[in-house]
């Protein structure tokens, strides 16, 4: 079975554009994360596609895998990978519930600060929420058509693990496009999000394994 660091890890992931950033200032930093906040507070469930890339430095490639998320207020979250192999985590009431193609546990993170903390990062990414956090420094900027939020831990547990993790947020309706965590090896995962739908009805058999 899979590491379950490495897993969450793994999860936690996604995105940046090479294209020229600008430092947002003050005021635009205060409208911006009000808006977010606000999209946030408003939203009750998301379902959405992704494409995900796995960075190392020793592969010529990366790695790419893709399936569908789905997350539920306040804190159900569901990755279940569908190419090119049969994988879904679910993080549910401090338990995470694998299905390895058939094959399931689960892990009580409960007991685990560090842990914890991971999953309400990867709760707080997809909401995009995370500006209230005292564990990160957070730099903004504006990239092509998005805004870019950085997030650099303070926690030296938490930086053992991920030197910076960056959010894309779509200019025109502050939702969260692409996740991106840069571990301290360089390495990174990208999440790029598509096909977003918030709001629709999510029943709670969804996060059963």
């Amino acid at each position: 079975m899979r590491n379950y660091l490495f897993l969450l890890v793994f999860v936690l992931i996604g995105g940046s554009i090479a294209a020229q950033e600008v430092a947002m200032s003050a005021s635009e930093i205060s409208a911006f994360k009000q808006k977010v906040i606000a999209t946030a507070k408003s939203t009750n469930s998301i379902k959405a596609d992704f494409v995900q890339f796995k960075h190392l430095d020793f592969l010529a490639n990366d790695v790419q895998t893709s399936g569908k998320m789905v997350f539920k207020a306040p804190n159900l979250v569901k990755w279940e990978y569908t190419n090119p192999y049969q994988y879904s985590v679910i993080f549910k009431e401090d338990k995470l519930l694998i299905n390895d193609g058939g094959t399931k546990s689960k892990v009580d993170i409960g007991n685990s600060n560090l842990f914890k903390k991971l999953n309400e990062l990867i709760v707080n990414s997809v909401k995009g929420n995370m500006f209230n956090d005292a564990d990160f420094r957070v730099s903004f900027y504006k990239v092509s058509k998005h805004y870019k939020a950085v997030f650099v831990p303070k926690d030296k547990k938490i930086a053992n693990y991920i030197a910076s993790f960056e959010l894309l947020f779509n200019k025109d309706d502050a939702q969260v496009h692409e996740v991106k965590m840069i571990e301290p090896s360089k390495d990174f995962t990208r999440i790029i999000f598509s096909n977003r739908v918030l709001n629709s009805k999510v029943n709670d058999s969804v996060f059963s394994n």
